[in-house]
């Protein structure tokens, strides 16, 4: 099958590698090959992790400037950064609840605008879907879910040869039973979102 690329952005602490996880269960119930590499930075520190995931026969999971049809951020500044990885044709899904950087926090640097933030991805790209995940985790039941709530508006796109029943089944697998109802719900108010967006 045509590959497909997926670049994944967030700061450390955010899920991203559960995440990850839960696709790679979910493309192994499909019977799709799947290639993955994480770049993990400071994670500890808050820094940035990205994950490449490339779904479909390929040669390598690096994903090269202009090459993702999907970017998913889990804070905006992230996503921004992550902005030459796309082209006309990219979908980016990016929570809009920032993460303020030390820098920021101590006054020594300015934290984007998000309206401006968000008008520089549209004019790059083919769609953004921008929410904020972190109010609909919370609502879930689960402030850790923004990972989940992302799971779901991605799913929804239909950009990934994935199905919604694969990939809850995935997050049962991979997910931590206590948590699994609040990741469950996370999903579909995700999921919803994006659909409200399309």
């Amino acid at each position: 099958m045509e590959p497909k690329r997926l670049v994944i952005v967030a700061v450390g602490g955010q899920g991203n590698l559960l995440a990850s996880s839960v696709l790679g269960e979910a493309a192994l119930l499909t019977g799709i090959p799947l290639h993955m590499s994480e770049i993990h930075g400071m994670a500890q520190r808050g820094g940035v992790v990205e994950s490449a995931l490339v779904f479909g026969d390929a040669t390598s999971t690096i994903i090269s400037d202009g090459e993702a049809d999907v970017l998913v951020g889990f804070e905006p500044a992230e996503t921004l950064r992550a902005l030459n990885k796309c082209n006309s044709r990219t979908v980016v899904i990016t929570n809009l609840a920032p993460l303020m950087p030390f820098t920021v926090n101590i006054g020594q640097g300015v934290y984007p605008d998000l309206k401006e933030l968000q008008k520089l991805i549209q004019a790059k790209t083919a769609k953004l879907i921008a929410f904020n995940a972190a109010d609909m985790a919370k609502e879930a039941g689960n402030v850790l879910a923004v990972n989940m709530v992302l799971l779901g508006a991605l799913i929804q796109t239909g950009v990934l040869p994935l199905t919604t029943e694969n990939v809850k089944e995935a997050m049962k697998r991979k997910t931590k039973q206590q948590f699994l109802d609040s990741n469950l719900k996370a999903f579909d108010l995700g999921y919803s979102a994006a659909a409200a967006a399309a």
